[in-house]
């Protein structure tokens, strides 16, 4: 899968449907020695009505990559530490 088709994806939790963000949104952070994907890096937004922090997500919560989203599987409170 090229970078582009990921990045129109959009996080979405399992377990509780939420929206999370889009690919394209996040830093994605490599393994440098494998140039594989360890996370996605969610940046914080804050706006008017929507307010959304900071959240790293590890790249083993994914479940599936879908036509149009990407299913992660995240518990409440998981997913926010950073991944080390």
């Amino acid at each position: 899968m090229r970078m582009s088709e990921l990045a129109a994806k959009e996080i979405v939790n399992l377990l509780t449907g939420e929206r999370l963000g889009a690919v394209g949104e996040c830093d994605l952070l490599l393994d440098e020695d494998s140039g594989r994907i360890r996370a996605f890096a969610l940046p914080a937004r804050r706006g008017l009505w929507l307010s959304r922090p900071a959240r790293t997500i590890a790249w083993e919560a994914v479940r599936r990559i879908g036509p149009e989203v990407v299913i992660v599987e995240l518990e409440e409170g998981q997913g926010s530490a950073p991944v080390g």
